[in-house]
């Protein structure tokens, strides 16, 4: 157990954020155990800090029961002292699952998934961020790597302590632009590093004395934060990879053909959980690098679902490292739901028997995409779009649907009236 004098348990919500309670270090064994306390409505705190009109009312209770396999620690900094954080299911007072839980709604995805097909998802999530001050110098250069030290290097071996295997840490294209990837493992344990990370990297800038944002868009004529989700999909009980097909096109196999149909039939309506605030709009237009269009390609950085680049350089096995990337999420968004709802709608694609999609090829250019479906325009059309999308929003409990509805509400009536640029720094100021 860690000598951490305090421990944090913690769940992420509908906006992306991580919220929880502390207790003392000495009383962690308990908390294994027991959990901590927890009330229904917190589900409907917006990004913004009010309470959204809610179902819940001031009535219920919870415990937020942490996942031992969670727990990593952060290490004390000159005053700033250490804390073990875990990650936490919502249960009811009983231990019964709560079925409003995004971690619930994550795991019960997988298991539907795994028992419907005999495979288990293999995911990564790729953070995109910025501080400002922290870095200067070109588009992914030496200088600009450099200068982003001592915070870089700590940055990276701290999540490789903390078991998060990262994997790459490099000066992007955007001006204080960084980004941090981490190696693929068990689609569970992706989404669960995924909210550690974010919070990993912004109290690890905040003791250097900056301020890291995972703002989808600081502000609009910049460069955007992504997260791109990247999905493989392995036999259960081999481990066989069985997305890549070489006689097919991309390489996509016919099962990866119908995961992903599923993916994009649904996708205008995922949108509501993938890019979750009204600034994530603005970044998902044509030529910004993030998702033009709802379309798969090979190696295309405009797609919805990207066939992703392999290599056999130093004995690389081409069926080992083929994924889809998809490419229309933000920081802004749940990773749980991100992922529950990504498998849920490959799911449907594969048992629905759903058409094989058109995969485009490398050198298809924008004129000959011209026709290919526009992703929402904004989130008040994603929102409507799921009030459409009978499929997806059976998915859901009433409450957890509803509640999800009133926040984005909520989120988008906080910044009417603001212009682009006066709704990009306000999501900005927040994430």
């Amino acid at each position: 157990m860690s000598s951490s004098t305090t421990v944090f348990v913690a769940t992420n919500d509908l906006s992306g954020f991580t919220r929880g309670r502390a207790a003392p270090g000495n009383a962690a064994d308990g908390v294994l155990r027991r959990g901590l306390g927890w009330v229904p409505a917190d589900l409907a705190v917006t990004a913004f800090g009010e309470l959204a009109p809610n179902p819940f009312g001031s009535t219920g209770d919870l415990k937020l029961l942490p996942a031992e396999s969670t727990g990593v620690d952060i290490p004390a900094r000159g005053d700033v002292p250490g804390v073990r954080l875990y990650l936490a299911d919502q249960v009811l007072p009983d231990g019964t699952p709560w079925e409003n839980c995004p971690r619930t709604f994550a795991r019960r995805a997988l298991d539907d998934f795994r028992r419907a097909t005999g495979l288990e998802v293999v995911a990564t999530f790729e953070h995109e961020f910025m501080i400002p001050g922290l870095g200067s110098g070109a588009p992914f250069s030496f200088g600009r790597f450099r200068s982003a030290e001592p915070f870089g290097s700590e940055l990276v071996s701290l999540l490789d302590r903390m078991g998060l295997e990262p994997e790459t840490w490099l000066p992007e294209f955007g001006t204080d632009q960084f980004e941090i990837t981490l190696r693929p493992s068990d689609a569970m344990t992706a989404a669960d590093r995924a909210v550690v990370l974010r919070e990993v990297v912004r109290d690890l800038a905040s003791q250097h004395g900056h301020r890291a944002t995972f703002a989808p868009l600081p502000h609009p004529d910049g460069s955007g934060n992504g997260v791109h989700v990247h999905l493989s999909l392995r036999d259960a009980a081999t481990g066989r990879p069985v997305l890549y097909d070489a006689a097919r096109p991309g390489g996509l196999s016919e099962l990866g053909g119908r995961f992903s149909a599923g993916i994009l039939r649904h996708a205008r309506a995922l949108l509501s959980f993938t890019a979750g605030s009204p600034s994530s709009y603005l970044r998902l237009t044509p030529n910004r690098w993030s998702s033009g269009g709802v379309f798969l390609a090979e190696r295309n950085r405009e797609a919805l679902l990207r066939i992703c680049p392999t290599s056999t350089l130093g004995g690389g096995v081409v069926a080992d490292q083929f994924n889809l990337e998809y490419r229309a999420a933000d920081a802004t968004a749940n990773p749980w739901l991100v992922l529950g709802v990504l498998v849920r709608a490959g799911l449907r694609g594969v048992a629905a028997d759903y058409a094989q999609p058109r995969v485009w090829p490398e050198e298809a250019g924008e004129a000959d995409l011209t026709d290919v479906p526009s992703l929402p325009g904004g989130l008040e059309e994603a929102l409507l779009e799921l009030d459409k999308d009978e499929v997806v929003s059976g998915w859901f409990s009433a409450e957890l649907l509803e509640t999800h509805r009133s926040v984005k509400r909520s989120e988008l009536a906080a910044v009417s009236g603001l212009d682009e640029r006066g709704v990009c720094g306000r999501v900005a100021d927040v994430y």
